[in-house]
């Protein structure tokens, strides 16, 4: 009997394109070029920093990098560190948080640089990469849909995508 890691046994949900990975490459470079030039050379776009000092800066935007290495850390070994007999949806740690806590890391620890340096410029870029990480989870939900049936189904209406809901009590 095989023995499958992840979710569908093919990494995240077996349904990965290149473009998705080159897309999330693109805009992490993208991102840290815009900040680090803007933060720390021209500084063009970076005028809040008058008005939100930096003792409140770090430590919010220190948090944020904590709780996404989290995340990425947690959901990272969940999919690609334990093997599973056969493919299921994954719900417990993280994934019974939100449904996407990998994609969810990489927006946290960018808005956490962002508020290091409130940079506008590495802030646009940070709105087209939840646009595209965006993008990315409803491909993957449809082919987790199609693989898993019901099953993904429930898990899509009892766990948020993206913002975690800890009013809500399931069952």
């Amino acid at each position: 009997m095989p023995r499958w890691p992840g979710t569908c046994g093919k990494g995240c949900c077996g349904g990965e394109r290149l473009v998705d990975n080159g897309g999330q490459l693109a805009f992490a470079l993208l991102f840290g070029a815009a900040w680090i030039v803007d933060s720390f050379f021209l500084q063009r776009t970076t005028f809040l920093n008058r008005l939100v000092p930096l003792a409140i800066r770090i430590p919010l935007g220190g948090a944020l990098l904590v709780l996404a290495a989290y995340l990425a850390g947690k959901g990272l070994s969940i999919v690609f560190g334990e093997v599973r007999e056969e493919p299921k949806v994954i719900t417990k740690s993280v994934f019974g948080v939100v449904r996407h806590p990998i994609y969810l890391a990489e927006i946290l620890a960018y808005l956490g640089l962002l508020l290091m340096s409130l940079s506008l410029a590495a802030a646009v870029v940070w709105v087209g990469a939840i646009a595209f990480l965006h993008a990315i989870s409803r491909y993957e939900e449809t082919l987790l849909l199609a693989r898993f049936g019901q099953a993904y189904a429930a898990y899509m209406r009892e766990v948020p995508m993206w913002l975690p809901r800890p009013w809500r009590r399931k069952g």
